[in-house]
């Protein structure tokens, strides 16, 4: 650890405040980010992302008697949004409070759900705490959906006189929108932001509540109106003069421009005093709709339905989601706050705390939506303004594996929808379902990896949540699907994939691949064990397993790592240049001289690939088990971390997508060639960093009992997102807050071999650590912590229960 490194799963200081923003809201509800400064950003709260909004929304304070002692309650402004921000051209002014007085110090620190900012000045004799915050309860997605926020700014006085102080809120108008009739109304010690419905456009519809707990609040929904900065530069004057000023809606003209609730008080020597800001939110519908209409289901309204959040189906409106927030919310923090003691009471690597935790986040941002049925639907990730690659991609969200585990019935929905909406008589499944949620138009390729993922996934889920009834409602899709994946790549009955197979990295594989034949192989073994449960005969399966197994450990493998071989000829397929992909390859009259001389565009051939054997981490990490023999499944990983990690990646070339690493950072590449081969134009992505391969391939490293290797993976991510460069809880890939990334949750697994099977109700532990240690747990019903403690396995249960009959301990013996 250097000078200009920070300690992992520590406080942000300095430099490291640069880019940190911290998300709030519910699962699918919206986000508001605190950011290390204290300041409040990204609100994205009508169903898109919104990254660069950064209304003038804050808290300042004003102690009475002290010159110039009015500040807002946010640390120095980061030099990046100087210029950096949209509109810096013209002063980047719209309402932010950049240049009003702030507190000279800040430092943030992350325990999710929970942050703390920490404020000092020298002109505010108090010390000031801000803890933001917002309902995460594992195993309960209703209250961890909840459209809300919660900001504690506690005040302590160390001084020996009384403190006079004046505490206030203040917010623009950031829900009106152009379709006018904005207004600023009361409610109950606060104020709501409200834009009328539209009846052309019913989605601008919306309402965002402020409110605090204290008697004493007194509330301005009037603003002063006028032109240029007028509206903002008198609440200024008010908050410095240390005015409260008191005045209901307006009711005729212009509209308020903002709203403002103030709370003077009155601190003793020594004592401290925590004002509670909730914030609320309320937006009943979106503008989102994806996919293809069929004709069949056209007969109705339904072909007009735009997203309606999981919360707008329980909340008529803003006041119900306000009230329910007030009444619930010291339960709801008691419980949040069990979650993140529980989590954080470990003796696992710092690295690793910090890599699971900072993309538990992405289960707060934009990237996730959920219906007001309850079922959940994602993007991949978020551009700027709006959510990036829709549809719960399958063969994306085969990496992230914190939602199975802290709300199994979540991830379920996933399932139903795969093996339901999204798969036709012939077991095709589209990879990326409408929104809403519906019957899906079959016009592309299936996805070899999300449609083979998504057997194991049952499998998994089934393990978690222990409900055999569920697995066997689901059996017949879940055969159906295999068996077309089987008709489709495999016609042969070889057990390996060679017809074209559609992937992840938005191309098809030409011929055997260790990647996808290692998806083949899980799915299979899954399949095998599924229907022994059910008393199903799928001899078929079996035999494919024992082949495909058997050609990917001789034909596939190179001594060293597993490989693809690539085969275009004599495919049912037929000629590259006029086969169908997600965006036309453009065999241009050089690029058919390339299919020639090398084969299809955008393979590997001989290349190491970090995911190379990325089904084989899947069956480990779903319980399905060993597919491939342990000494080559662990050599090829050993592999990638020895050719594909990157100490500095200055002479590393990329003319892809760069920014995810470059430079003097450190990182894996997705793919590199160091027996040669490597071809013209190989893969389209292979030469970029992407955070939820890195963490897959190091917990697979763990779990081959490479630890340190794996470690050294992780270190090389997170130090990457320090917060001075890149914001460490949005780790981007093609977009913010990458669902890929949520492969990090499988770091815990990695590292301690904790795995919970509610259908035998056997609780395994095989720790790749050694000696004594302690990891959090959760499971269907319930968490803890679990470990090994004077060489012995214990558990403690935290909430809720752990129902096991029996631990399987297997004590490290070597790697």
């Amino acid at each position: 650890m250097t000078a200009e490194q920070r300690d992992y799963n520590s406080r942000y200081t300095e430099d490291f405040l640069s880019r940190v923003a911290f998300p709030l809201g519910g699962i699918g509800a919206g986000m508001i980010c605190l950011e290390g400064t204290g300041a409040l950003s990204h609100v994205s709260l009508r169903g898109h992302p919104n990254v660069f909004l950064e209304p003038g929304t804050y808290a300042a304070l004003c102690v009475k008697g002290e010159p110039n002692a009015a500040r807002i309650l946010e640390g120095p402004v980061q030099d990046w949004k100087k210029f950096g921000m949209p509109g810096a051209g013209n002063g980047g002014h719209g309402g932010k409070p950049l240049g009003l007085c702030r507190c000279t110090v800040s430092t943030f620190e992350a325990r999710f759900p929970f942050a703390t900012v920490d404020l000092s000045d020298p002109a505010l004799p108090l010390d000031i705490r801000l803890t933001g915050w917002s309902p995460f309860v594992p195993g309960q997605a209703d209250p961890s959906s909840l459209p809300v926020a919660g900001l504690e700014y506690r005040f302590t006085n160390p001084t020996n006189t009384p403190v006079e102080a004046i505490f206030s809120f203040n917010s623009q108008n950031f829900m009106a929108t152009s379709a006018g009739g904005a207004g600023v109304l009361n409610t109950k010690n606060g104020f709501v932001l409200w834009q009328p419905e539209h009846e052309e456009r019913p989605w601008e519809r919306g309402a965002f509540s402020v409110t605090v707990d204290d008697a004493a609040t007194k509330v301005n929904c009037a603003w002063f109106r006028g032109g240029w900065f007028d509206s903002h530069t008198m609440v200024w004057h008010s908050i410095q003069n240390g005015e409260v000023i008191e005045a209901g809606p307006i009711e005729t003209g212009e509209p308020s421009p903002g709203g403002s609730l103030y709370v003077p008080f009155t601190l003793e020597a020594g004592a401290s005093k925590t004002l509670t800001v909730r914030l609320a939110w309320h937006v009943p519908q979106t503008d989102l709709r994806t996919g293809a209409d069929l004709e069949s289901s056209c007969e109705s309204d339904a072909c007009r339905d735009t997203h309606r959040p999981w919360y707008a189906g329980t909340f008529a409106d803003i006041e119900a989601v306000t009230a329910h927030w007030r009444d619930r919310y010291d339960a709801l923090r008691d419980q949040s706050t069990a979650f993140a003691d529980c989590f954080y009471d470990t003796t696992l690597p710092p690295e690793v705390v910090e890599a699971v935790a900072a993309n538990l986040t992405i289960l707060k941002s934009p990237t996730v939506l959920r219906q007001t049925d309850g079922r959940l639907w994602a993007f991949e990730g978020c551009h700027d303004g709006r959510g990036c690659c829709d549809g719960s991609c399958t063969h994306v969200w085969n990496y992230a594996q914190a939602l199975p585990h802290l709300f199994p019935g979540l991830e379920r929905s996933l399932r139903e929808t795969e093996f339901g909406d999204s798969q036709d008589d012939r077991g095709h499944q589209v990879f990326r379902t409408s929104l809403p949620i519906r019957p899906a138009q079959h016009d592309f390729h299936a996805a070899c990896d999300g449609q083979l993922g998504g057997i194991m996934k049952i499998y998994r889920d089934w393990r978690i949540g222990g409900d055999t009834d569920w697995l066997r409602g689901l059996w017949p899709a879940v055969s159906k699907s295999l068996d077309y994946c089987i008709e489709t790549w495999d016609p042969g009955h070889k057990g390996i994939l060679e017809e074209p197979h559609h992937n992840t990295y938005d191309i098809e594989f030409w011929g055997p691949d260790g990647m996808c034949t290692s998806f083949y192989l899980g799915a299979l073994k899954a399949a095998v064990l599924m229907a022994e449960a059910l008393g199903e005969e799928v001899p078929l399966y079996g035999t494919l397993l024992e082949a495909g197994r058997e050609v990917m450990e001789s034909d596939l493998y190179d001594g060293e790592y597993f490989i693809q071989k690539i085969q275009w000829r004599d495919l049912r397929a037929g000629d590259p240049a006029k086969a169908m992909a997600v965006a036309p390859t453009n065999y241009s009259p050089e690029a058919q001289q390339l299919l020639e001389l090398e084969g299809p565009k955008y393979q590997y051939g001989s290349g190491c690939l970090s995911d190379g054997v990325l089904g084989a981490w899947m069956a480990r990490v779903c319980g399905v088990g060993e597919t491939l023999s342990r000494d080559k499944e662990r050599s090829h990983v050993q592999a990638v971390h020895r050719y594909n990690l990157k100490a500095d990646l200055s002479s590393h070339a990329n003319p892809q997508r760069p920014t995810y690493a470059l430079g003097k950072e450190a990182g894996l590449l997705l793919g590199t060639w160091p027996k040669g081969g490597e071809l013209s134009l190989p893969f389209v992505y292979s030469n970029e960093v992407w955070t939820g391969i890195e963490y897959q391939v190091a917990s697979h490293l763990m779990l081959m009992g490479c630890v340190e290797e794996g470690l050294e993976i992780v270190r090389a991510c997170r130090d990457r997102y320090d917060g001075r460069v890149r914001n460490p809880f949005d780790e981007y890939e093609c977009g913010h807050w990458y669902a890929r990334a949520m492969s990090s949750y499988g770091l815990l697994q990695g590292l301690t071999g904790i795995r919970y099977d509610a259908v035998e109700r056997v609780l395994h532990i095989a720790p790749n650590v050694e000696g004594d240690f302690r990891s959090f747990l959760c499971t269907a019903t319930g968490f803890g912590t679990v470990g090994v403690r004077d060489g012995k396995p214990f558990v403690e249960i935290r909430s809720g229960e752990i129902p096991y009959a029996q631990i399987r301990y297997s004590p490290r013996v070597g790697s």
